[in-house]
């Protein structure tokens, strides 16, 4: 009887140790597929949502996360006395708050995973939309795009009362994708 009780007990220390093993394994697993989540997806699991975004600049912005692509997202911003789209660079959000944490790597269309910077800066320019692009400094330039380079954007600047016309501006200022932070539509 003691050898029965004996090699029972062999059995239950065996089984636990396989037991924490497998369970070990699932979090090491688990683990792993966290590190190879982008923020991107983590962005577009909570489309819609309300975010406060931390920015190079100084900025600070909350709204709702309506667009994401591969290096920039598009928030609608409602502090404002009216709602504004803010296009904000990926590359310059130095915190979020409100993300879910949940990811979804497979919503974004294999087109909208494709659009960059350019193009979407090239459809605020088609719009001729008066924007204000903010820098790293925390500068601000108010006007229209004009022209979008391969590099940088030239902004005519020209008062915000008024359309977009060869006598109202008053100078063109050509801005390096490297230091702009956000453009909003005003």
């Amino acid at each position: 009887m003691r050898w029965t009780d004996l090699f029972d007990d062999l059995e239950a220390q065996l089984a636990a140790q396989e037991a924490a093993q497998v369970q070990g394994e699932v979090a090491e697993h688990t683990r792993a597929a966290l590190g190879r989540v982008s923020l991107s997806e983590r962005f577009l699991a909570d489309l819609g949502a309300r975010v406060r975004l931390s920015l190079r600049g100084g900025l600070v912005v909350e709204g709702a996360l309506s667009e994401v692509a591969s290096d920039w997202l598009v928030l609608q911003e409602d502090g404002a006395a009216r709602p504004r789209e803010l296009l904000i660079v990926t590359a310059t959000v130095l915190s979020v708050s409100g993300l879910s944490g949940r990811s979804d790597a497979g919503r974004p269309s294999r087109v909208q995973r494709s659009l960059d910077l350019r193009q979407a800066l090239r459809a605020l320019s088609r719009d001729r939309a008066l924007v204000r692009a903010h820098d790293l400094d925390g500068g601000l330039a108010l006007g229209t795009i004009d022209r979008v380079g391969a590099d940088h954007l030239d902004l005519s600047r020209h008062p915000d009362d008024l359309p977009r016309r060869d006598r109202d501006v008053f100078s063109v200022v050509s801005i390096p994708y490297q230091a702009l932070v956000c453009v909003a539509r005003s």
